[in-house]
């Protein structure tokens, strides 16, 4: 369903990177990249680079139980190439992960050189869309000086945890910035039975 809906705004808008932002940690911005990579797998026609840009963990390589020699940094800083780094889900989807959290991973986020590596990836893999798994919003300055490279922000909301305060105030940080492409309720057990699926 997610994947469906994303990529019916991305088309009506002609939108292509795609940032996923949380108010806070435990939003499930991370599982939700994964399953994303899976889902976006089998919609074989459509190339698709996931990234993760939480370069202060390495929340997405351990979700997919997957270890590299370099991180997203080490791409961003020009010391390995994403063709070197990149690893490949079925034959559409590549994903960039993190090995170690880095070391300035404010300053590397806002850079000129980050744009321009983005560029470099998007021209050499030309992906239909680009989706980032960037860190919570109230925990650094990092998604501050980086949205402004992406077309739209998806928000995650965690069910009895984000307050509609919080869910507010993410909402105008990021539409300071970029587009809200919209806000997931994740984790969220209600259901009303209409259809009797569970």
């Amino acid at each position: 369903m997610l994947r469906t809906r994303m990529l019916q705004q991305a088309q009506k808008n002609d939108w292509r990177r795609i940032a996923i932002v949380s108010p806070h940690s435990g939003c499930g911005k991370t599982t939700t990249a994964a399953n994303l990579v899976f889902s976006f797998s089998r919609q074989k026609d459509m190339r698709c680079i996931i990234l993760d840009l939480d370069l202060r963990r390495v929340g997405l390589g351990r979700v997919l139980d997957q270890k590299t020699k370099y991180g997203m940094a080490d791409v961003l800083e020009r010391r390995v190439s994403f063709a070197e780094h990149g690893l490949r889900y079925g034959t559409n989807v590549a994903v960039g992960l993190n090995n170690a959290p880095a070391s300035n991973p404010s300053e590397l986020l806002q850079s000129a050189q980050t744009r321009d590596v983005l560029a470099e990836i998007e021209a050499a893999f030309q992906p239909r869309l680009m989706i980032f798994d960037m860190p919570p919003l109230m925990s650094s300055d990092d998604n501050y000086g980086f949205l402004k490279n992406v077309d739209c922000a998806l928000i995650m909301a965690e069910a009895d945890n984000t307050t509609i305060e919080q869910i507010d105030q993410a909402e105008r940080q990021v539409a300071e910035l970029t587009n809200v492409m919209g806000v997931v309720l994740n984790k969220c057990r209600y259901n009303d039975g209409v259809y009797g699926y569970e």
